[in-house]
């Protein structure tokens, strides 16, 4: 069966004074559809990079990713945007996808307003009740109806990312890309948005690209596992076998840091 997402080859450099620095080093991989594919790597690996070039926000100096058979680098103008509904991103940081002046129904319905012919199937009633289409994700990402008139700043750090994880949801995207999405949350917090962000992969069957510096987050949400360091992928296996006696040096001493 054809992949969700297949990456082949990519590569992309930057330059940083007068040096030209590899970010990505002939990157290839492949995501199943229901399938997390988890990438963990210290700050500098690549792996926010490999992240923004899969949903098009970065261009590769080469190699393609294809959504579904599409090859997504190939597409400009209306083209590319139909096909961006269909890979949504929870970034680390929610303010980056929240409007301070904009409440937060405003916010959660946003994606829809500019795909105004999408109707995801787990949401029900008018597509013109605007209210209660967000009313109804923001109880799928356990927050109530009291906070659809609220604002950002009115919100705990994990409200917000409640928050942002429901504008990521809104489409019913065929892969969400979560980009260290618990890392600016408290330790209490982090497992509550990734207990919410496995609950709800499993009720709405998506995809997940889960990229994170944790190691402990990435086995716990994930179903594949690939290290990546200096830009390169050096490992890849199945979460179940982070800690078998062939895995790479690096990710070794990976788990090490982290117990």
């Amino acid at each position: 069966m054809e992949p969700l997402l297949r990456v082949e080859r990519l590569c992309k450099t930057f330059r940083k004074s007068k040096e030209q620095v590899y970010a990505l080093k002939e990157i290839s991989l492949q995501i199943a559809r229901g399938e997390c594919v988890g990438i963990v790597g210290e700050s500098g690996s690549g792996k926010s990079t490999l992240g923004k070039v899969i949903l098009a926000l970065e261009r590769p100096d080469s190699g393609e990713v294809w959504l579904d058979g599409i090859p997504l680098l190939q597409l400009k103008g209306a083209a590319l945007r139909e096909q961006r509904q269909h890979v949504q991103v929870v970034f680390q940081d929610p303010n980056a996808s929240l409007n301070s002046r904009m409440p937060i129904w405003r916010s959660i319905m946003e994606p829809l307003d500019n795909f105004p012919e999408v109707m995801p199937p787990f949401l029900t009633g008018d597509r013109s009740d605007r209210l209660g289409m967000a009313a109804q994700l923001l109880a799928l990402v356990g927050l109530p109806m009291d906070h659809l008139n609220r604002y950002p700043h009115e919100l705990s750090g994990g409200q917000r990312q409640r928050v942002a994880i429901a504008r990521g949801i809104s489409l019913n995207p065929k892969l969400l890309v979560c980009d260290e999405p618990t890392s600016s949350l408290d330790v209490s917090v982090q497992a509550q948005i990734l207990q919410l962000l496995k609950s709800l992969k499993h009720t709405l069957g998506m995809s997940y690209l889960f990229i994170s510096h944790d190691i402990a987050s990435v086995q716990y949400m994930s179903d594949r596992m690939i290290v990546m360091k200096d830009g390169a992928m050096i490992d890849e296996f199945a979460s179940t076998e982070l800690t078998h006696q062939e895995r790479h040096l690096y990710t070794k001493l990976l788990v090490e840091a982290a117990s």
